[in-house]
């Protein structure tokens, strides 16, 4: 089977810069894609040079560039407080990237668009492992409600703009990423990142005792960025979903969005316990229990991305090494700038 993308075409990655568009670069060029030799490029401005949430920033950018392919990989994000904290912002900021990008590269003609949601769109209590299907059938998590109405809002675009004017968008709904280039700011980082911040501190201030959120009881899963990164180029050659678009009528397996995950799961307190374990700090984890512990258990069902033929390669012992590494390897670099 013939690929769905040319290696001769131009590539738009909207947050280009960022863990998963970093990935996302690198997985591409390892593939092929961007070499002038064959006519292919690929843009990626970084937020300076392209304001993604100003229209006619956007717009002027299109129509002097007009790329073959967009990936929107750009997002503003954050774990749980910055999630509760700053509702309005994570809501506006997310719609405004998502349907600019969106509705011109339909307007310029793009021939692939392929959106990236989040696993935190599904109903909080859904049937595990969740399947794409659960997507509106139940509440949300109020922790990242305003996050996750965005992206449901993207995917429906997505959806809409397929369905009506026949337009390849196609979303993919990753589960927790995590991986080298990651946001490790004390507050509005997501779980590893922040639990490598907190016990690589705690090591080098030779602090007794971590304090993490919640009961460490809830199950997650994870998936290592570059493995996310090839899911995405696999997708964007292989994945051609069908809607009956004359009917109205679209099946489940042909559904434009596709869970992207991992095949294991694991406890918050084991997680804590394994990176505590690669930083080698030996001193106390206590939990704050009056925290919340978000959704209790969140596993992705990837039945549809697997029988296309693609899984996940890295262990998640192996990635947690590679990325308290590159965490090692920025703050050195930091230091030495500094």
């Amino acid at each position: 089977m013939s690929n769905l993308i040319r290696k001769e075409d131009s590539i738009f990655i909207a947050g280009g810069h960022g863990m998963v568009g970093k990935a996302i670069y690198k997985a591409l060029i390892n593939s092929g894609y961007g070499s002038q030799e064959k006519g292919g490029e690929i843009l990626r401005p970084s937020r300076k040079e392209l304001d993604l949430t100003n229209f006619y920033a956007v717009n002027k950018w299109f129509k002097k560039n007009k790329p073959n392919i967009v990936i929107i990989a750009a997002a503003k994000v954050g774990g749980i407080f910055a999630n509760k904290s700053f509702p309005f912002e994570f809501l506006l900021e997310n719609l405004k990237i998502e349907t600019n990008i969106i509705e011109l590269s339909m307007k310029y003609n793009t021939k692939r668009l392929l959106f990236l949601g989040s696993s935190c769109i599904y109903p909080k209590f859904a049937n595990q492992p969740i399947k794409e299907n659960a997507l509106l059938t139940n509440s949300l998590e109020d922790t990242n409600q305003s996050y996750a109405i965005a992206k449901i809002a993207g995917i429906k675009l997505c959806e809409s703009i397929r369905r009506q004017y026949s337009f390849d968008a196609i979303s993919l709904m990753p589960t927790n990423l995590y991986g080298p280039n990651d946001n490790y700011h004390p507050k509005n980082s997501h779980v590893i990142p922040a639990l490598i911040r907190k016990f690589e501190d705690a090591k080098d201030k030779k602090i007794q005792s971590v304090h993490c959120w919640g009961t460490g009881k809830p199950l997650r899963e994870f998936l290592y960025v570059e493995d996310f990164a090839d899911a995405c180029v696999f997708s964007l050659e292989k994945w051609n979903p069908v809607m009956d678009i004359k009917n109205y009528e679209i099946k489940d397996n042909d559904l434009c969005w596709m869970n992207v995950g991992s095949n294991y799961e694991i406890s918050i307190k084991e997680l804590a316990n394994l990176i505590s374990k690669e930083i080698g700090y030996e001193g106390n984890i206590l939990w704050d229990e009056s925290k919340p512990d978000g959704t209790l258990r969140k596993k992705l069902d990837t039945t549809r991305l697997s029988n296309l033929g693609w899984e996940a390669r890295t262990e998640l012992n192996i990635g947690i090494k590679k990325t308290v590494a590159s965490y090692r390897k920025e703050k050195l670099l930091k230091i030495m700038r500094e």
